[in-house]
């Protein structure tokens, strides 16, 4: 049963847990490396890795979205960003790459950012993914996904990624049209994946309208500063668990029909990879940890897309730093630093193969335990 405490008369909040408050138990049984697989399928599109790229431009051009296909993960490239709105957006990269920490750097952004979005450049990036030959994915708000959908589905698209801080099946608005989640994907003959979302509920809810995935998380990590701006946090362990609780629901309830998790938040290391999943994600969207490879848009400086809102940005500017190594390396090593940094997914598959279990499916049934 979960916890619950009262904070005061008359009030009281769910006990939640971060990836770090939780750590994995082995089991009886033990397995070669080589036994194991890190393979995961969305609808149609086999992925050879459990990894979602976060689509900020600090992390995914068309070339660097192609590149993780290659190495086995999906890049999703945000057509409301800088490869939208400039026709070659290098230079822009650049400057950014070169501020330094005295620099008012949240106003740069929001000024590159208030170009406007042109909807021949995402037809035209869209070629570039297709020519690239892997899954091509793209990401868009909810506010802007009915005035930009037609562009993105005649360009031609392989996956939908419609994400936000906090995302919901209902959205209520006495002044703009809202977007009905399920009307809207009922509509499509591609997969969408939706969120963020935090709860059980939420959760829920976005399974019914039909979406293949579901977001967990609002990419919470230490630059981000949703908590300080919307008093919002999320204690990602607790939140995958409800989520997976969410679609053994949603599963019983349509006769078989899965949906996938994917964990946005709190994940730096390949341990915290392997304790997402444990807790039930399918896989996880990473973001800051692709900043810091050689082929990374941005030289090595990370910020989320919240962080350029005009009005009310949510997320600090990481200034540039030392690259850790090829994406190659920092996806599937070889590692040499000790700090799980490095070899992401070969940690997840060494993790795997201590506790015993074959797949990523079976692994989502590992032991968990408290201790901190």
């Amino acid at each position: 049963m979960r916890d619950v405490v009262e904070i005061g008369l008359g009030k009281t909040a769910q006990r939640g847990y971060h990836l770090d408050d939780i750590a994995i138990v082995p089991s009886r049984r033990t397995r070669d490396v080589d036994d194991v697989s890190t393979a995961w399928q969305l609808d149609a599109y086999q992925f050879g890795i459990p990894c979602v790229g976060h689509p900020s431009d600090a992390t995914m051009s068309p070339a660097s979205a192609v590149r993780l296909g290659q190495l086995g993960g999906l890049g999703v490239l945000n057509v409301e960003g800088l490869w939208t709105r400039y026709e070659n957006p290098t230079k822009v990269l650049e400057e950014l790459a070169g501020l330094d920490e005295d620099a008012r750097a949240t106003k740069r952004l929001q000024e590159v950012y208030a170009e406007p979005i042109r909807p021949d450049l995402i037809a035209e990036r869209v070629r570039e993914l297709r020519a690239g030959g892997g899954t091509v994915a793209v990401r868009v708000s909810p506010q802007h996904t009915l005035a930009l959908a037609p562009v993105i589905l005649d360009a031609g698209v392989d996956i939908l990624v419609i994400q936000g801080t906090i995302v919901s099946a209902e959205h209520v608005s006495t002044t703009d049209e809202p977007l009905n989640l399920k009307e809207f994907i009922a509509d499509l003959d591609l997969p969408v994946i939706v969120g963020g979302c935090t709860d059980y509920k939420t959760a829920l809810h976005l399974m019914r309208t039909g979406a293949a995935g579901v977001i967990v998380g609002i990419g919470g990590d230490d630059w981000s500063t949703t908590e300080s701006v919307l008093g919002i946090r999320v204690p990602m362990a607790t939140a995958i668990a409800d989520a997976a609780a969410a679609r053994r629901d949603y599963l019983d309830e349509t006769g078989g029909r899965y949906v996938h998790l994917i964990a946005d938040g709190d994940i730096r290391t390949s341990g915290d990879i392997a304790k997402a999943l444990g807790c039930g994600a399918d896989a996880v969207m990473l973001g800051e940890p692709l900043s810091r490879c050689t082929e990374a848009p941005a030289g090595g400086a990370w910020w989320h897309s919240a962080a350029s809102h005009p009005s009310l940005p949510r997320g600090a500017f990481s200034v540039a730093s030392e690259p850790l190594g090829s994406m190659e390396q920092v996806l599937s090593g070889p590692a040499d630093e000790p700090d799980g940094q490095l070899n992401l997914f070969g940690g997840l598959r060494r993790a795997m193969a201590k506790c015993g279990y074959r797949d990523l499916k079976e692994f989502q049934k590992v032991g968990l335990v408290l201790d901190r």
